[in-house]
């Protein structure tokens, strides 16, 4: 048995409310939130699994925990638009921690799904993070395509979140996992809100291995789907992006799926 915490913080850090409990805590807040409020994680044991809610109105996430504590900040103003409009709200709120069961952690299932990923992560993995998000708005903030939303024909606030590259033709995006997982299928869900978008013809897919794989796409709302073998890796990265020649200046990356299980191997692999 572990303890665990969860816990409401005020801007200067007072505690509103707290639960704390064996290998689970569930916390009912039966308050507004305030602007500079958070929600804050602790976990005795850390570098292991857990299930969190972190709003009733978002799925709970199976996340991988580095670290012993972490906080959630909570969305206001343009922040909040890229989450469901139930969410944070209101005068009553349903959070909740446990340890994942092992039948969880083993599932073959979507390892990129992150619903409570931020920008500023602190061990809370799978997490995504890219070098350009459009005009730093958070309907086209890197974590909306980790966010399990595939809805893609049209863009800006949710349940249309996308990760926007600005017009950037460097624009890479980047998926850690935060310890090592097999993997061998991806799925894509460019954003297909035409004609207003654009779309890429051709990218790359690198690995923490050192490996990587020339994919091609093509003009579609339907996912594109890679049967892309790896094991023991830590973090792929999409990059070298090239767009059609359409003329709209928009591609955009609705949604990642990566499909597999925790890594096989017996040893250590590097966390590079």
């Amino acid at each position: 048995m572990a303890k665990v915490r969860i816990a409401v913080r005020d801007l200067m850090g007072g505690v509103r409310k707290e639960e704390m409990g064996e290998n689970q805590a569930v916390l009912v807040f039966e308050e507004k939130y305030n602007r500079g409020d958070t929600i804050h994680i602790y976990v005795e044991e850390s570098n292991a699994f857990y299930v969190i809610r972190i709003d009733d109105a978002l799925e709970e996430s199976l996340v991988y925990l580095t670290r012993s504590y972490m906080f959630y900040t909570i969305p206001f103003g343009e922040k909040r638009i890229s989450y469901n409009p139930k969410a944070f709200t209101g005068d009553i709120h349903y959070l909740t921690i446990r340890r994942a069961e092992e039948h969880e952690i083993q599932n073959y299932r979507n390892l990129a799904k992150n619903i409570m990923d931020q920008p500023d992560n602190q061990g809370c993995f799978p997490h995504a993070f890219a070098n350009v998000e459009t005009r730093g708005e958070a309907v086209f903030a890197a974590r909306n395509a980790i966010d399990g939303l595939i809805a893609n024909t049209s863009h800006g606030k949710w349940p249309f979140g996308s990760w926007g590259i600005n017009m950037q033709k460097d624009a890479e995006f980047t998926l850690a996992f935060g310890r090592c997982v097999d993997i061998d299928r991806i799925a894509l869900y460019t954003r297909a809100d035409f004609p207003h978008d654009n779309w890429w013809k051709q990218a790359t897919i690198s690995f923490s291995d050192g490996s990587s794989e020339v994919i091609q796409m093509e003009k579609s709302a339907a996912p594109h789907v890679f049967s892309i073998v790896r094991k023991n890796i830590t973090w792929l990265k999409l990059e070298n992006l090239i767009q059609s020649d359409d003329p709209s200046p928009f591609p955009a990356l609705t949604q990642i799926a990566v499909y597999g299980t925790e890594s096989s191997f017996s040893g250590r692999c590097g966390l590079r």
